[in-house]
């Protein structure tokens, strides 16, 4: 596996686009081909700087938690080798470790976004309110509070560039059908419950984390795209955790720290970074992985 990629080049394969993170290829009718570049966005703007490694990290976590929370709900992963998708070695080598053969499916058009603490757009949205996402909270919560239990408070997807926008339950109704969006809603609650029990007991709270639905042809509801990631979720140290002060972390966080610091409109093009808040960043997600799932890159 290449130690940095910022952009995959398979010509044996139709690209079909690429995301913020992801380059996603045609295999078949059935099949797509989802590599994770060692892109980094903040504030939704890619950056011109890779975090070498990046990409690896976030494919074995989720197919770590994949294959973890397969008893809750299907996911997308196909039983189809990567050496029969791409049976040439230059191009396999290319992407190897940072690529899943997935099942096609067709993608809900919002994010299931969990919250156990009160942080980010939450904060802001309970400081400006006392709700988030419309929830009432109890009066007097400090910024990162655990929440009494953990919120579903989706969003629509935006397209690359643009922001994502919280919506209430209603709204999601109105998007998925009732019975949908309740079972979306059950299923997400109940991952992020388990994976947090998991996490905790290695010294990583997570404090929220997002989740994306498809439906196979039979309508059945499959999770799809990345699963509790450092680059989909706030992962936090437990032992370095205070309410009353935003907490460090094992995720992106750390760039958008930094990021903050500079005279930039947060539009594109993005900054570039200094080689020790690359290197910072790559350890973080390096252990992450080492903590969650027990084993190294």
């Amino acid at each position: 596996m290449r130690d940095v990629l910022y952009e995959s080049d398979l010509p044996s394969l139709r690209l079909l686009g690429r995301g913020k993170v992801r380059d996603l290829y045609e295999i078949d009718a059935d099949h797509l081909l989802m590599v994770t570049t060692d892109r980094l966005s903040a504030f939704d703007v890619v950056l011109p700087d890779p975090i070498p490694g990046k990409g690896a990290v976030l494919t074995a976590i989720s197919r770590f938690w994949f294959e973890r929370m397969a008893h809750i709900v299907p996911n997308h992963l196909a039983d189809l080798p990567l050496e029969a998708v791409l049976p040439d070695p230059a191009e396999r080598a290319q992407v190897e470790g940072r690529a899943l053969v997935v099942r096609r499916m067709q993608p809900l058009p919002v994010e299931a976004i969990v919250r156990g603490y009160l942080i980010g757009s939450g904060w802001k949205d309970y400081q400006r309110t006392g709700r988030v996402c419309g929830i009432e909270l109890p009066a007097g919560l400090r910024l990162a509070d655990r929440l009494p239990e953990p919120l579903f408070t989706p969003s629509t997807k935006a397209a690359v560039g643009a922001h994502d926008e919280n919506i209430d339950f209603e709204k999601t109704v109105e998007l998925l059908g009732r019975e949908r969006a309740e079972a979306v809603r059950e299923v997400s609650l109940r991952i992020y419950r388990e994976a947090t029990a998991h996490a905790r007991a290695r010294g990583i709270l997570i404090a929220d984390t997002k989740f994306e639905f498809g439906l196979d042809r039979d309508g059945s509801l499959v999770l799809i795209d990345e699963l509790l990631t450092p680059d989909s979720s706030r992962f936090w140290p437990a032992d370095r955790y205070r309410p009353g002060i935003s907490p460090p972390s094992f995720d992106k966080q750390y760039v958008r720290d930094y990021l903050e610091t500079l005279d930039w409109d947060k539009r594109p093009p993005g900054p570039h970074l200094p080689p020790e808040v690359i290197e910072k960043t790559a350890e973080k997600y390096r252990e992450a992985l080492r903590r969650l799932t027990g084993a190294p890159l």
